[in-house]
């Protein structure tokens, strides 16, 4: 009978280690793992950041209509003011801002004052009441006599011929000679035609004759020169010719 017990001992043993195995091995597989467990985390694609899309800001212009009034031209005032006149001739000479204000306006008449740089030069404005085919202007050039001879002396004569105008119209004309500028040259005593009758020569014109000085051999005093008042430069007078 002892022999059952002991084996009934060693099997209880047996069974007792088998449980205990049993037992620690549920433990081992129940019991939770110290070490976290690396898990592989899914790669997050970052959005792009996409650019701004920038909107055309359009502008619509108003176009506002509004009229225009055209203001005419002046018309020239007749008689023209501060002009000399002798029947139907209205004759000027112009000041120096007079002229600048004409040239600026006139590419030909500036063409002819650049020959004045060197020339002896007048300038003239004229006009008529009736009107003219074509105009005729005669003046003088005087100046010394000589470079050693200080004579104040007509040294040539100068016919000048202008166009055509129309009634109350008003022209500038440049009077041109061949004669040097020097120093005391002066243009004047003016002699001014309008015609009515047909133009028979080629206009406009400017022909100038100089006339020969005879120089003394002796230079007369200062004292023997003219006075400024006998200069013909100012001197205007006007023939109207009917033609």
């Amino acid at each position: 009978m002892v022999t059952r017990l002991a084996r009934s001992a060693i099997a209880l043993n047996v069974i007792c280690a088998l449980l205990a195995g049993s037992a620690q091995a549920a433990t081992t597989t129940t019991k939770p793992s110290t070490k976290p467990t690396t898990t592989s985390k899914p790669t997050v694609k970052k959005p792009t950041a996409k650019k701004p899309v920038t909107k055309k800001t359009i502008v619509k212009a108003k176009i506002v209509t509004r009229d225009v009034k055209v203001t005419p031209a002046p018309k020239p005032v007749w008689p023209p003011k501060n002009f000399r006149v002798v029947g139907e001739i209205y004759a000027r000479i112009p000041t120096a801002p007079e002229l600048i204000a004409i040239l600026s306006a006139d590419k030909l008449l500036t063409l002819q004052a650049k020959q004045c740089i060197k020339k002896a030069c007048g300038v003239v404005r004229l006009a008529s009441t009736k009107g003219c085919t074509w105009w005729e202007i005669l003046s003088k050039v005087s100046g010394p006599a000589s470079p050693t001879d200080s004579r104040i002396v007509v040294r040539g004569n100068l016919r000048t011929t202008a166009k055509s105008t129309g009634p109350k119209q008003i022209i500038t004309v440049y009077l041109i000679s061949d004669e040097g500028l020097t120093p005391k040259t002066t243009l004047g005593g003016l002699e001014i035609s309008c015609y009515h009758s047909p133009v028979a020569e080629r206009i406009p014109t400017n022909s100038y004759r100089p006339i020969i000085v005879d120089t003394p051999s002796e230079t007369p005093s200062a004292s023997s020169s003219p006075s400024t008042s006998q200069s013909p430069s100012s001197d205007v007078s006007a023939t109207p010719t009917s033609g």
